[in-house]
């Protein structure tokens, strides 16, 4: 199968079986954080769309424990920033129909939470095909070190993924079952 017939494959299952209860366990994800990472306390998030796997909560919960929050802005040429979010904050609606931060100040992230449609156990992540998180991995890290991490529900990995050279593997993957590394 291509990336194309896969994707779609796999946005089935995920609509068919999406569940708000299936999370990612809070506080074992707090402490992967202080395990995997430096001191840091700055992150990018995503606001969920699609049946994506909820990473509000953590967000929330990091936000409280003084994590500075981004979240992406969609820009021209499918190109995308991230600029500060707080949960207070307004939002507006992008194109695509995701919730954006309404804020002008621009974020670079250490450490990057990323959605994604599938996985493999090689960190290889399949998108939505548009190639945003590839084109904004491969700017940032033109600029600094960036931790990325896939969150995904464990029924979208992936045995044989293709993928190209312009794909971007992530440092972990986790879901509400295993942490890959």
């Amino acid at each position: 199968m291509n990336k194309s017939q896969i994707r779609k494959k796999i946005l089935k299952i995920r609509k068919n079986n999406f569940n708000k209860n299936l999370k990612i366990n809070i506080n074992n994800f707090i402490s992967f954080l202080k395990l995997n990472t430096d001191s840091t306390n700055n992150l990018g998030g995503y606001y969920p769309s699609n049946h994506e796997i909820d990473d509000l909560e953590i967000l929330d919960l990091l936000e409280k424990k003084n994590f500075e929050i981004s979240l992406p802005v969609i820009r021209k040429n499918n190109q995308m920033d991230f600029f500060k979010w707080s949960n207070n904050d307004p939002l507006k609606i992008n194109k695509f129909g995701i919730p954006e931060p309404i804020s002008s100040k621009k974020f670079y992230p250490d450490i990057l939470l990323v959605p994604l449609v599938g996985y493999d156990n090689d960190l290889n992540r399949l998108g939505y095909g548009g190639g945003f998180y590839d084109r904004y991995i491969e700017k940032i890290e033109k600029i600094k070190k960036v931790i990325k991490i896939g969150l995904a529900f464990s029924y979208q990995k992936i045995k044989n993924m293709p993928f190209s050279k312009y794909d971007k593997k992530l440092d972990f993957i986790i879901t509400e079952k295993e942490i890959l590394k």
